[in-house]
């Protein structure tokens, strides 16, 4: 995940969705049969779960003062009114490491989904901790083992002995809640014990660009620090979501909170238990979006896909044949409606499945089968293999100045090793606000062909021009990734 450093930035939590209640708008609009109105109290089924949450403190070092924890409620700290509770009297709040309590390094809550004493909670609320301990609602303190992390969904999974059966809550079903259900949140921010709101769904399969699987439920239920990891249920008791991330303009709650769907979360907690990591399929693809430009020049009707960038050498997708400007339609029977879809769809695809992926390619579509591996969630890309540098070859082209790579160009534009093309080294016609080519990228291939030399692109340029071609597809390599764009070529 990424921090923003913007004023108004999607935070990571210390804060469980809360929400106050929003009424049903008014009847005459109509409602499906199954829509279910809010109940009197949640009062019952409150009482039911809270239980099963609980608080998470995560430290640096030896903390042997353990068994007071629950005594205090335990801010962080520089948090206000800390000397009020007795935390700098009794604990020396300054965070070090030989008082007992003073490593705290994070705080957050949890949920126990098993009686064996199985918690789930948020991946960054146990990042760096020697040691992890778990307040139980009845002042209970436990030292806690992490099984698993998953920073890519910022998800972890504890393990607790509490030498005898704990209260649990199981995973619902996110992929059923609408926009408008009723959800409840119980957290146990800073030990001072549980806390409860109730709100509503506001959006589903939220994408917010702070992970490559994001999959969020978005709640109008203030998210408040202390509760990231807490449990989102729906009316039933289930467990739909995991409370992750607020945005804020202020680090404080403003209505607009995000909790990571129980589809994705209970499958990464699934495999955290069993193996103490993710195993996620893998495609071997570098994607990104079909541009509408790209779209009237194959012939697409609709901007929908993912588009082939590249291809892993010795990939999955490789082995079947796919090829960098195909655009993946359908994958294992689900249509591939944006790029950010496919990453998901292809990480819960079983290990070793063949699956039927639909393509785009040359005006039609066609089928090929492959054969999911897993990925190397080292997220280490196949690249082009290096050409050979001899001394620079110059040509002018579009308005651009390209040359044969050297070393020299390499240091220059800060160009790894095993990136290969033609690099553009000026532009002749001065900048626009946003070139598809500017200086430093580097030109990988022409209408799908690989390039070497600046009088390669020339000569293919020419041939396209010559066919009335007023466009050409070129892969352009930036800062670290690659993409297609296409450029007009059309004589001025």
């Amino acid at each position: 995940m990424t921090e923003s450093h913007h004023e108004n930035a999607v935070r990571p939590l210390a804060g469980l969705v809360l929400a106050g209640a929003i009424l049903a708008v008014g009847s005459f609009l109509g409602a499906p049969a199954d829509a279910r109105s809010a109940p009197e109290s949640f009062a019952d089924l409150v009482e039911r779960l809270m239980p099963a949450v609980v608080n998470i403190s995560s430290y640096r070092g030896e903390f042997e003062a353990l068994e007071s924890v629950g005594d205090y409620p335990m801010l962080p700290p520089g948090a206000p009114y800390g000397d009020y509770f007795g935390f700098y009297e009794d604990y020396g709040g300054e965070g070090s490491e030989d008082d007992g309590f003073g490593g705290l390094i994070s705080l957050g809550s949890g949920f126990i989904i098993d009686p064996e004493g199985y918690v789930v909670t948020n991946a960054h609320v146990v990042d760096a901790a020697d040691n992890v301990a778990v307040l139980l609602e009845d002042n209970t303190v436990l030292k806690a083992e992490i099984v698993g992390r998953d920073p890519k969904t910022d998800l972890a999974l504890l393990k607790v002995d509490a030498g005898r059966e704990l209260p649990s809550v199981a995973f619902g079903d996110s992929d059923a809640m609408r926009v408008g259900d009723w959800v409840i949140a119980i957290g146990n921010p800073f030990g001072l014990g549980n806390s409860v709101t109730a709100g509503i769904i506001s959006a589903r399969e939220r994408d917010i660009n702070v992970g490559p699987y994001d999959d969020f439920l978005q709640t109008d239920a203030p998210i408040n620090r202390g509760n990231s990891g807490g449990p989102m249920f729906n009316v039933d008791g289930d467990v739909v979501g995991v409370n992750t991330l607020i945005f804020s303009p202020s680090g404080g709650s403003v209505g607009i909170g995000f909790a990571t769907s129980s589809a994705l979360a209970e499958r990464v907690i699934e495999q955290l238990r069993e193996y103490g990591r993710t195993r996620r399929g893998w495609l071997g693809v570098r994607i990104q979006s079909v541009s509408r430009a790209f779209a009237e020049e194959r012939g697409l009707s609709e901007l929908k896909g993912a588009l082939v960038a590249s291809v892993t050498d010795g990939g999955p997708a490789h082995l079947s044949e796919i090829e960098a400007g195909d655009v993946i339609l359908e994958f294992d029977g689900i249509e591939v409606v944006t790029r950010r879809m496919l990453p998901r769809i292809v990480a819960n695809t079983e290990i070793g499945e063949a699956v039927r992926v639909v393509l785009w390619r040359d005006g039609r579509e066609m089928d090929v089968d492959v054969t999911i591996g897993e990925l190397d969630e080292s997220d280490r890309f196949a690249a082009f293999e290096p050409v050979p540098t001899g001394p620079e070859e110059r040509i002018e082209v579009l308005g651009l100045a390209l040359a044969s790579m050297t070393p020299e160009l390499r240091e220059r534009f800060g160009i790894g090793a095993d990136v290969g093309g033609v690099v553009v080294t000026e532009r002749l016609d001065g900048e626009s606000d946003d070139p598809e080519l500017r200086p430093g990228d580097v030109i990988v291939s022409v209408a799908k062909k690989e390039v070497e030399t600046p009088a390669e692109v020339s000569a293919t340029i020419e041939l396209l021009r010559g066919e009335g071609a007023r466009t050409v597809l070129v892969l352009r390599y930036r800062e670290g990734s690659e993409h297609f764009v296409t450029v007009d070529i059309a004589p001025s």
